[in-house]
């Protein structure tokens, strides 16, 4: 009637009924059908762009390998330089260390060396004085032989007078009665004079006086020629033989 109002949603005799759960629910949570809708696109979204991703980007593991690879070799190359370094270090030590034992070892090293001053010597110069100073010691090593052997002989000379005088001695001891007669100045006079009157005449032909320098070298020749000791004994036995044939 005239009094009367449709209110919308008021159910009434001439009005139909509306769906009122739907309008509620649409109506009181329009956020929540969004939220979802978004969820939803967001996931298949998340899952586009992972699938792309994932067939995108290469495989992690033969990164790994690849990066473990380079590592390895870049490992190994420090190794060989480093023990090529330490090598080189050992080889530069041990010939330093020759240099100081040979510096030691030769006494010419330890001399001052006035034109160096205290400068410490050059490698040149340690090489250098060591080989003249090897070289010194082959001539001192010659001369000591060469004097070595001049007193092999000497031995050998003592060893004839010692057997000659043990003959002389037995002889006397065999015939203790010769020889009980006394011998003049005269007889060893004569008996010297006859030695040095032999030993002269090869003296004066092997001597030359032109300098005092030729002189002693003709002298020094002269003993070890013609003063052997087989030399002198036979000169001494002749002069002897000689004596004792004047008078008896």
């Amino acid at each position: 009637g005239s009094g009367s109002h449709c209110t919308p949603g008021v159910s009434g005799s001439n009005s139909v009924p509306l769906p009122y759960p739907l309008v509620i629910g649409t109506l009181s949570f329009p956020g929540l059908f969004v939220e979802s809708t978004r969820k939803g696109s967001v996931v298949s979204r998340a899952n586009s762009i992972g699938s792309t991703s994932a067939s995108s980007v290469p495989n992690t593991d033969d990164e790994d390998s690849d990066y473990h690879q380079e590592s390895y070799k870049e490992s190994y190359k420090d190794r060989r330089r480093r023990a090529h370094t330490q090598a080189e270090q050992k080889r530069r030590d041990a010939i330093k260390r020759g240099y100081d034992d040979l510096q030691t070892i030769v006494p010419t090293c330890q001399q001052q060396d006035f034109s160096i001053g205290s400068q410490k010597l050059s490698k040149a110069i340690v090489l250098q004085k060591t080989i003249d100073y090897i070289q010194f010691l082959h001539k001192e090593k010659k001369k000591q032989e060469e004097e070595v052997s001049m007193l092999r002989k000497d031995v050998t000379a003592l060893k004839i007078m010692k057997v000659n005088y043990e003959q002389i001695v037995k002889a006397h001891q065999d015939n203790p009665h010769e020889g009980e007669d006394q011998v003049s100045d005269q007889v060893k006079f004569n008996v010297f004079q006859g030695i040095m009157d032999s030993l002269f005449q090869s003296f004066n032909a092997s001597i030359s006086v032109a300098s005092f320098q030729e002189l002693s070298a003709c002298v020094f020749s002269w003993i070890e020629e013609h003063c052997k000791p087989q030399t002198l004994r036979e000169i001494v036995v002749g002069v002897l033989h000689q004596l004792k044939n004047q008078l008896y």
